[in-house]
């Protein structure tokens, strides 16, 4: 089955994508799209965006239908169109494919009734809003009761999971994968230009300002042992990070903003390490982790019962420490700093694993196994595992 092109249309359906945003969600909707398309699977991408009327960006990877955003309750982001929008791609598509959570979704789909295959990735549990969570599960559930699979994106996750484990005969593995080749390789002058702004031997921290992404603990860590910190992202925390970085008078922490591409390659190429200090289960895997073993790079996460210890295993390819524990962390970082050899060791470690079990031909296969099964149900019972994942 992996190596048939199946020739199948799929429309991802998302509140956010490239090149508005550039979250761990969207590049791995991106590498989705990449790898299957290997497989003959094409694809249109509907989203949100801020944009005064509906418009459509035609990248390598999809098409994207992009409606306005109009409102953001409790982080759900909501647009009126998607409902025109969803029932009129829903009838160009043999599979829906839906990113999970996003409750404005659930609502479009089960208000639509279309009567299309439908794939959810899980991507976290919903955490923060607990009460709104409470209102809207009737609503989840029903949703749920339309989905054909659901896609954990580790085992530590579908373990873990409280929805996931009520869905458990819905569910299997299919693990966040890259495509080496979706990267660009780093060039010299940008290389060279990267180097003259941040120096090199720094740790670094990739990824969307979010209140889980634990870099409070970062700049404690750092604060305390004085090393070099290159925080490359923008986001909703950004101004209290700033501000609480000057409390702390953390002189050698350096926020960079949003980087393009080319200097977030020259930024992991330089850097000793990756820092990745998300505490809370929203961060259900962690993309940048990913990112970090493509350039070879040590991993420094925390433990917090998600797909992070999953990418990252302690004393193979990085360091895992508790979360919110800026001891543990500074600790870390004087390990990595005072042992390049160690630091080297851990980021070769790392790659192999990304490309053994991470992989985007990997990913590609198993989606697109997905994909042909749910519109073949009697081949999908046939094939049928709850985890398909191999060390």
């Amino acid at each position: 089955m992996s190596g048939e092109k199946s020739s199948l249309n799929v429309l991802q359906f998302y509140r956010t994508y490239m090149p508005e945003s550039q979250g761990g969600v969207e590049e791995a909707i991106r590498q989705i799209c990449i790898a299957t398309g290997e497989h003959g699977v094409r694809h249109r991408v509907l989203t949100l965006a801020r944009v005064d009327q509906v418009d459509i960006v035609e990248r390598p990877e999809a098409t994207v239908i992009r409606a306005p955003l109009q409102w953001e309750p409790a982080s759900c982001s909501m647009g009126l169109a998607l409902f025109r929008l969803y029932r009129e791609h829903a009838q160009w598509a043999d599979v829906i494919h839906i990113h999970y959570p996003w409750p404005f979704a659930d609502l479009v789909h089960v208000l639509s009734a279309i009567d299309k295959p439908v794939v959810i990735t899980y991507h976290s549990d919903i955490l923060r809003q607990r009460y709104l969570e409470q209102a809207y599960r009737p609503l989840r559930t029903w949703f749920f009761s339309q989905v054909q699979r659901i896609i954990a994106t580790s085992p530590d996750y579908m373990a873990s999971s409280p929805v996931l484990q009520k869905l458990a005969a819905k569910c299997e593995v299919i693990p966040l994968g890259l495509s080496p080749d979706t990267y660009e390789p780093v060039q010299g002058s940008t290389l060279d230009s990267v180097r003259e702004t941040y120096g090199e031997g720094f740790f670094l921290f990739v990824g969307v300002l979010r209140y889980y992404k634990g870099l409070h603990t970062l700049l404690e860590a750092a604060a305390k042992s004085g090393l070099p910190v290159v925080i490359a992202g923008a986001g909703p925390e950004e101004e209290w990070l700033r501000k609480r970085a000057q409390e702390l008078d953390c002189s050698s922490v350096v926020f960079a903003g949003f980087v393009a591409d080319e200097v977030r390659a020259a930024l992991y190429t330089l850097c000793r390490a990756v820092v990745f200090p998300s505490f809370l289960r929203s961060e259900a895997f962690g993309v940048t982790l990913l990112e970090g073993q493509l350039y070879s790079r040590a991993l420094i996460s925390c433990d917090i019962g998600t797909g992070t210890s999953f990418v990252n295993k302690h004393g193979e390819t990085g360091v895992v420490i508790p979360p919110e524990d800026p001891d543990a962390l500074a600790e870390a970082m004087r390990q990595l700093d005072g042992n390049p050899e160690l630091a080297e060791r851990y980021g070769k470690a790392g790659r192999l694993r990304l490309d053994t079990v991470f992989s985007g031909e990997r990913v590609g296969a198993e989606y697109a196994r997905v994909y042909q099964s749910v519109v073949s149900p009697s081949l999908f019972d046939s094939e049928k595992s709850t985890v398909r994942v191999s060390e």
